[in-house]
């Protein structure tokens, strides 16, 4: 990053700042001042020895604390994470028993209610050794309907009144692309990928008020952890009207880097292609996301060979060659990015195959994205270093999964799992995120997962796999300046570069001073967008 003389006139000055950023060739680039145009763009990053302007319309004096460009979360889910937060949240159970004091606590406080919500159990973390059952549920809360959706997305718990108002019998079929799990040839109240919408189209939607109440709350929460822009990975048309009653009110604060849930919300918003900044670039719609399979952990995930605890099953893919193609091709042809999930190895083994014949009729700076690339066979690893691909990964997803992952696939399976050195060997570009509200959006444990392999407690000592390990320096490039170019967002935010706008964060530490579990106890002071504080701790 070139560090340009000042002018004599200027329109803002942050000062007396330790601040740090990154140039777009991975190099630290250290400054004490930072210039911002009237429109909350950056001007110039000033070094203690550079000259101040004489006259700015105003200054800050930040007192020598920390500068930090603001986070870009790669992938996230922003109205999932504010539903999750006002909604029933079973992240942090430890047990089916505590998850079922939870609910019949929440249902208590609720009776107004007619349908519990919420989300986040997950029974590896309850050491359960199987799926919940609706009897279990039942055993909780049986007077109305219960639907809880799985920690990551692709699974989900009713109870009996959910199946009975979603008409769910024995003679219901799983759907292509998902799973109803049966005990005794009856659905046990587990549904995976695409076999949960037989019960979630009874659940009653929420109205415009109560998306904007959850947009608010995610707001507030990523502004809270640093994040200053996100991708949000399947905007519904819903959402993306959301998305511009904030705007329209002067309450979008955060960025976001939109990616339609499928083809035909993506042409209902931004017809023949990918709408343009809006907001003071807050906000677009600048791509497609496609799904190929589900998750490990629901064994969803499309394996080539079958799960290592779980005889026969290899999950499924969602498409086939030919429709995935289609989908690409048709987003493709109006300019769109395409991000497809893929994360058991024969999902990313389809998406590459598709992204190697959509490159040779869609030239240019397209973009392919891989969302997760979780488990990949190492024969196709060289593959996603070509066409401009971009592994979009998720650090925390490692160090929550490791010991289920042994599980789901055996050792021998993981040399190309969560591999994100062996990418950047192989000529892809990385881009992180936490995939909120599967995981907390916070961007110093997932920082500190990437270079360390290891989790909260330090395990396992010297970390897991850790040949696969990043660099400090990469791992935040990922996050910030790495991120945004993902998104085609580069000219606009990402690394505080002259042009950019000025979304940075004031922290209590210096990052790349302190060891793994400082890092992971940083926090954010400040958090500025657009050269205006959007955030203050306390207040």
């Amino acid at each position: 990053m070139t560090l340009i003389p000042t002018a004599a006139l200027a329109d803002a000055l942050v000062e007396n700042v330790n601040g740090m950023t990154m140039d777009k060739d991975g190099r630290v680039v250290r400054f004490t001042g930072l210039l911002m145009s009237a429109d909350g763009k950056v001007t110039a990053l000033l070094r203690r020895e550079d000259k101040r302007p004489a006259r700015v319309d105003w200054r800050a004096d930040m007192k020598g604390r920390v500068l930090l460009p603001g986070f870009v979360d790669a992938h996230g889910h922003v109205l999932d994470l504010g539903f999750r937060a006002l909604a029933l949240d079973l992240s942090d159970t430890t047990s089916l028993a505590d998850a079922q004091a939870r609910i019949r606590a929440y249902a208590a406080a609720n009776p107004e209610r007619t349908w519990i919500i919420g989300g986040g159990w997950n029974q590896e973390k309850w050491q359960l050794g199987r799926f919940p059952t609706a009897a279990d549920l039942d055993a909780a809360v049986s007077d109305r309907p219960v639907w809880l959706s799985r920690a990551d997305g692709h699974a989900s718990w009713g109870n009996t009144a959910a199946l009975r108002a979603a008409g769910v019998t024995a003679r219901s079929v799983s759907p292509p692309g998902g799973r109803i799990e049966k005990i005794g040839g009856l659905p046990s109240g587990v549904f995976v990928d695409a076999a949960e919408q037989l019960v979630s189209k009874a659940v009653p939607q929420p109205l415009p008020k109560e998306r904007d109440a959850a947009f608010l709350q995610a707001q507030k929460l990523l502004l809270a952890d640093g994040i200053t822009a996100a991708a949000d990975m399947g905007t519904t048309v819903d959402d993306w009207l959301t998305y511009r009653r904030m705007g329209d009110r002067g309450a979008l604060r955060v960025r976001v880097i939109s990616y339609a849930a499928g083809v035909e919300p993506a042409l209902q918003v931004g017809g023949a292609g990918p709408t343009p900044w809006l907001y003071a670039d807050r906000l677009r719609m600048v791509g497609v996301k496609l799904y190929a399979d589900g998750a490990l952990g629901s064994r969803g995930a499309w394996l080539k060979a079958p799960y290592a605890d779980a005889a026969g099953q290899v999950g499924a893919g969602f498409m086939t060659d030919t429709q995935l193609q289609n989908k690409m091709s048709r987003a493709a042809m109006d300019g769109w990015q395409v991000a497809v999930h893929a994360i058991g190895d024969r999902a990313d083994a389809q998406v590459l195959d598709a992204i190697e014949l959509m490159a040779e009729t869609y030239k240019g700076d397209r973009r392919w994205r891989v969302e997760h690339a979780q488990i990949a066979d190492p024969a196709d690893l060289p593959r996603f270093g070509k066409h401009g691909t971009i592994a979009s990964m998720q650090p925390i997803h490692q160090t929550s999964d490791r010991t289920m992952a042994e599980a789901r696939l055996g050792s021998a399976r993981l040399t190309g799992a969560y591999a994100w050195a062996s990418m950047l060997r192989n000529g892809s570009r990385l881009a992180f995120g936490t995939d909120f509200p599967v995981e907390r959006p916070d961007p110093w444990a997932n920082w500190a997962a990437a270079f360390t392999r290891a989790d909260a407690a330090g395990e396992p000592f010297g970390g897991w796999r850790p040949e696969e390990r990043v660099s400090r320096e990469q791992a935040w490039w990922a996050l910030t300046g790495g991120a945004a170019y993902a998104g085609f967002a580069e000219r606009q935010f990402g690394n505080l570069q002259v042009g950019q706008r000025a979304d940075f964060i004031i922290v209590d530490r210096d990052p790349l001073l302190a060891s793994p579990s400082e890092l992971r106890a940083t926090k954010v002071q400040e958090t500025w967008v657009g050269g205006e504080k959007m955030w203050e701790r306390g207040k």
